[in-house]
């Protein structure tokens, strides 16, 4: 919830009068002609430095991840959020501006890179996509909350406008790090560090067995099992191949995440609330209008992220990132088409149904499980670096998006809304040929459809024709993994 809060936090007070005047240098709707680009680019700049923060933190994690190991990783990046908070709330400069940004989206990357892979680390098979595909609701609410202080502040005649909005991460901050020092650790987590028992009561506690339990006994066996065939995990193994394709899983994990930012998502969340957005200066509606429809606006995503959650077992990960794909070219082809039409008011309410349109099923495919899948395909030896590095891809993509997007939409209008159609068109194809389903499957089970692919377009058949053993595959005593290099089993 703090990651989605934090993401549209500084598009809400962007054009709030008292924080214009406390930072006329992004004041861009005062501005002379003359200074608008510059002004509308270092305000792109501004706003996108939250996401560096989030490249660096998301990059800490590939050293600290498993070192610390989750929750205190967590609790440090909820520290770092909160002196970001703490320095935003309290700006009196633009250079403080400036550097609480980056600390916030640092304990932000952070987060984002740690949470959803301790989540799938904890769950069972066949919870763990609806338990990781949560982040879509709690991020959308996230943005929803945002948006409502920001729209009830912005009443407030004084400087409490902007900086109560912007100090309360601090408080999620402190929910994080309490709720967070009453879980468990990832028991995969435990293994590796040869921590077998201590991973034997938490993995029982989680089951809600006996520690010996065969349950518990089987999964211990296929963690050991992973963690020998993938060997150390060293940074250099994610540009190899070898028997566990690692690079091929690698370039899966990443590419989820990659993909998400190019739906087009954050060009209207960075932008939503109004003045230089896009339901008031693209869409010409007023700015309390606006204001409304970018609260339904992010709404519109924690509906989106319940259909996920409900169906994301059922369907699966294929078919609802395939439809939500479809679903998002769509809704932005018609956005685009429709928001030519600047002088016809019908058009211009159309438009915003088909942004809304575009929010929710944009959510129901991406809001969660690009994060989820990424912590499925990657190897237990080399999760932690993958989905920093994924993460990290993910945060800089989001600077480029960031950075773009006002000069964009000041450059080509609606025309900006057809890129966005078009790479959501362009990933329906690539989704489908290259990305195996992973519903249903422990995460060792996982490893062994790459184990028994042969090329980059091979794993979706696999995964198609392996039979899903949920109880934890095979009995005690063998390991399911197979070497492929030697033909015996580790």
């Amino acid at each position: 919830m703090s990651m989605g809060y934090n993401q549209g936090l500084l598009g809400g007070v962007l054009t709030l009068p008292w924080f214009e005047a406390q930072f006329p240098e992004i004041d861009v709707r005062n501005a002379q002609p003359s200074e608008k680009h510059y002004r509308s680019t270092l305000q792109g700049t501004v706003v996108a430095l939250y996401a560096v923060g989030g490249f660096l933190g998301a990059i800490a994690c590939i050293a600290l991840g498993d070192l610390l190991g989750r929750r205190r990783a967590l609790i440090l990046a909820s520290v770092m959020e909160m002196i970001g908070a703490f320095l935003m709330a309290s700006s009196f400069s633009f250079s403080q501006l400036v550097v609480s940004r980056v600390i916030l989206g640092l304990g932000t990357g952070a987060q984002l890179a740690t949470a959803p892979m301790w989540q799938s680390e904890i769950s069972p098979a066949t919870k763990r996509g609806a338990h990781v595909a949560n982040v879509g609701i709690f991020a959308a609410m996230g943005l929803t909350l945002g948006l409502l202080v920001d729209l009830g502040m912005s009443y407030v005649s004084n400087s409490a406008s902007w900086r109560v909005p912007v100090g309360l991460p601090i408080i999620f901050g402190i929910i994080v790090i309490v709720f967070t020092c009453q879980m468990p650790e990832s028991p995969r987590w435990l293994v590796r560090q040869g921590r077998v028992s201590a991973a034997r009561e938490v993995l029982a506690a989680l089951r809600d067995t006996e520690i010996d339990s065969e349950v518990v006994n089987k999964e211990i066996l296929d963690v050991e099992c992973s963690l020998a065939i993938a060997g150390k995990g060293t940074l250099g193994q994610i540009f190899q191949m070898g028997h566990q394709r690692i690079f091929h899983r690698a370039s899966l994990a990443t590419g989820g995440l990659m993909l998400l930012q190019l739906t087009g998502v954050n060009s209207i969340t960075f932008y939503n609330p109004p003045g230089t957005t896009i339901f008031q200066t693209n869409l010409h509606l007023d700015s309390t209008t606006s204001r409304i429809l970018a609260v339904i606006y992010q709404f519109c995503g924690v509906l989106g992220g319940i259909v996920c959650v409900y169906t994301i077992e059922g369907f699966g990960r294929r078919l609802l990132w395939l439809s939500s794909a479809t679903a998002n070219t769509i809704a932005m082809f018609l956005v685009a088409a429709l928001s030519s039409r600047s002088t016809n008011t019908t058009a211009m309410h159309a438009a915003v149904v088909f942004i809304f349109i575009f929010h929710v099923s944009m959510i129901v495919g991406f809001g969660g499980i690009p994060f989820l899948y990424a912590s499925e395909v990657a190897p237990l030896s080399l999760r932690t670096t993958i989905n920093g590095i994924g993460s990290s891809l993910y945060w800089a993509l989001s600077v480029l998006v960031a950075e773009v997007t006002p000069i964009a939409f000041n450059a080509i209008g609606w025309k900006y809304f057809l890129i966005f159609a078009c790479l959501n068109f362009a990933m329906i194809p690539v989704i489908y040929l290259f990305y195996p389903e992973t519903a249903g499957r422990s995460l060792e089970d996982i490893d062994e459809i790459f184990i028994m692919s042969t090329g980059w377009l091979d794993a979706v058949r696999v995964a198609n024709q392996l039979p899903r053993k949920l109880d934890g595959g095979q009995p005690e005593g063998d390991c399911p993994l197979e070497d492929k290099d030697n033909g015996s089993k580790v």
